[in-house]
C-alpha cells in the first residue's frame, strides 16, 4: 500500500495497476478533488467524464458506475462512495483564464496546471486538459437550467474508492478555487486543504 499526500492547491500523480484500488480522502472535508486518469500504456487514452455520463445516464458519479475512456473502454469502477454522492462531472478543470474571468489579478494555482506539473514529474507532456471527475464537489442544476455550487456539505474524512480496470496513471488535484463568488462555493469557506491518496 502506498499513501500520497496532495498538499492544498497542488496535484500529484500515482500509478495504479489493474485490479488495484485507489482511495481519495478529504481529511478536513469539503475539499474538491479533480480526478484525471490515463491508460498507462497509451496516454492518448484518458478518462472521459462526458463519455461516462452518457453511458450511466447521470451527471453525477454513483457507487457501482464504470468510468470509461474517450475511446469508450472501461477504466475504473466506482466501488465505494463515502461522501454521500456529493460529486460532479460537469465542471471543467479550473485554469488561469477562469480566475481572470472572475476578476483575479496575477497568477493563480489551478487544477489544469496541477495536472500538467504532476504528469511532467513522471516525464509526460500533457497537451489536452481532459474533463475531470470532480469528487467532493457540490453542484446542482436549477429548474431554469442555471448551474450552481451551493455550500459544500462533505464531512471530514469522506472518501471515494475506485478499482482500476486497466493499468493507469491517475492524477488528483486539490482544487485551488478560493474566490468568493455568489452561488459558486466549490470548496469549504476556510479555503483549500490537503487530500490523501491511497493505492492498494
Amino acid at each position: 500500500m502506498t499513501e500520497t499526500i496532495v498538499p492544498a492547491r497542488e496535484g500529484r500523480a500515482v500509478k495504479v495497476g489493474r485490479g488495484q484500488r485507489i482511495r481519495i480522502t478529504t481529511p478536513k472535508g469539503a475539499q474538491a478533488a479533480d480526478f484525471f486518469a490515463y491508460n498507462a500504456e497509451s496516454l492518448s487514452e484518458w478518462l472521459s467524464a462526458n463519455h461516462t455520463w452518457v453511458t450511466t445516464f447521470c451527471v453525477k458519479p454513483r457507487e457501482g458506475d464504470v468510468f470509461i475512456s474517450r475511446f469508450r473502454r472501461p477504466m475504473l469502477k466506482f466501488v465505494k462512495d463515502g461522501a454521500n454522492g456529493v460529486h460532479d462531472m460537469m465542471i471543467a478543470a479550473c485554469d488561469q483564464f477562469r480566475y481572470e474571468h472572475f476578476g483575479f489579478k496575477g497568477p493563480h494555482a489551478s487544477c489544469s496546471e496541477n495536472l500538467c506539473v504532476a504528469m511532467r514529474r513522471l516525464g509526460h507532456q500533457v497537451d489536452v486538459i481532459p474533463q475531470p471527475i470532480n469528487f467532493f464537489t457540490n453542484t446542482h442544476v436549477e429548474a431554469d437550467g442555471r448551474f450552481v455550487s451551493p455550500p459544500n456539505p462533505v464531512a471530514p474524512g469522506a472518501f471515494v474508492e475506485l478499482e482500476a480496470l486497466m493499468d493507469l496513471i491517475c492524477v488528483v488535484s486539490s482544487c485551488p478555487f478560493d474566490l468568493k463568488v455568489d452561488g459558486w462555493t466549490i470548496n469549504a469557506d476556510q479555503g483549500p486543504s490537503e487530500l490523501i491518496v491511497t493505492v492498494a
